[in-house]
C-alpha cells in the first residue's frame, strides 16, 4: 500500500507506553504527529525523541498530539525513556507504540509486506525505512509525509512550521511561500479573485501576474 497526501490515515489498535489505544479515537477532533523509529536505543532517534518532547507544549498549543512508534516491544520503549532523559534532559511523556510485530510499520508503508512479523533478530539497518513523519488532520487524512535517512536527525522545528502552514491554509484561501514563518506574508490562491482578495484580506501586492501576496490572515 502506498499512502499519499489526503489519503485516510489507516486506523489501528495497539499497545503503547501509556496504555492501549485505537488511533482514530486517540486523535479525536484534533491533529496528530506520528513519527517512527527503526529500533529503540539507537543514537539519532534518542536525540529526536528528546527534541520532540521539548516541543510538546508548542504542538499542544496547536491542538496536535504526539505519538512515537518503535519496532520494539513496549517495555523496551519504556526503558528507553531513561536514556532519552540522560541525553537530552527531557523526559518523554507522550506515548510510544511498541510495534513488535511490525504491523503499524507495514500498515503505514514503512516496511515491505514480505518483511518478517517480529522485531527479534532485526537490526536498525533492516528497518531503515522506518524513519517517517506523518501529520494527520482532524478529518483523519494525511496532510504531510516525510521520510529521512537513518543518519540525518529530523528537524522538528520544521515539522512545527509545516503544521502552522497546514492549519493556516486549511482555514483561509492562501498558500505559504518558501521558508515561510508565522507572521510573514502569504500567497493568495488562484481560487480568490482580485475583488474577493480586497474584501477578504484588505488588499494584496501583485508580484507577478500569477503571484499575489498579502499579510497573514488573523484567526
Amino acid at each position: 500500500m502506498s499512502l499519499r497526501i489526503n489519503d485516510v490515515a489507516p486506523d489501528f489498535e495497539t499497545d503503547t507506553t501509556e496504555g492501549r489505544i485505537r488511533f482514530h479515537d486517540w486523535i479525536g477532533d484534533g491533529w496528530a504527529i506520528l513519527f517512527s523509529h527503526p529500533r529503540a536505543f539507537t543514537p539519532v532517534c534518542t536525540t529526536e525523541l528528546g527534541a520532540m518532547q521539548g516541543l510538546a507544549g508548542e504542538f499542544a498549543r496547536r491542538g496536535a498530539k504526539i505519538l512515537g512508534i518503535s519496532v520494539d516491544p513496549v517495555e523496551n520503549n519504556a526503558r528507553w525513556k531513561d536514556d532519552i532523559e540522560v541525553a537530552t534532559g527531557n523526559r518523554v511523556t507522550y506515548p510510544l507504540i511498541g510495534d513488535a510485530q511490525l504491523k503499524v510499520a507495514k500498515l503505514y508503508d514503512m516496511l515491505p509486506a514480505e518483511a518478517p512479523d517480529s522485531w527479534e533478530g532485526r537490526t536498525p539497518a533492516d528497518n531503515a525505512t522506518v524513519r517517517t513523519v506523518y501529520v494527520i488532520g482532524p478529518d483523519k487524512r494525511i496532510k504531510l509525509a516525510l521520510t529521512y535517512p537513518m543518519t540525518t536527525g529530523r528537524n522538528f522545528d520544521e515539522i512545527l512550521r509545516a503544521l502552522d502552514s497546514i492549519q493556516l491554509t486549511a482555514s483561509h484561501q492562501v498558500a505559504t511561500p518558501a521558508n515561510w514563518k508565522q507572521g510573514e506574508d502569504v500567497i493568495v490562491t488562484a481560487a480568490v479573485s482580485d475583488e474577493d482578495a480586497e474584501k477578504r484580506f484588505g488588499g494584496f501586492t501583485r508580484v507577478l501576474p500569477y503571484l499575489r501576496t498579502t499579510a497573514q490572515p488573523k484567526g
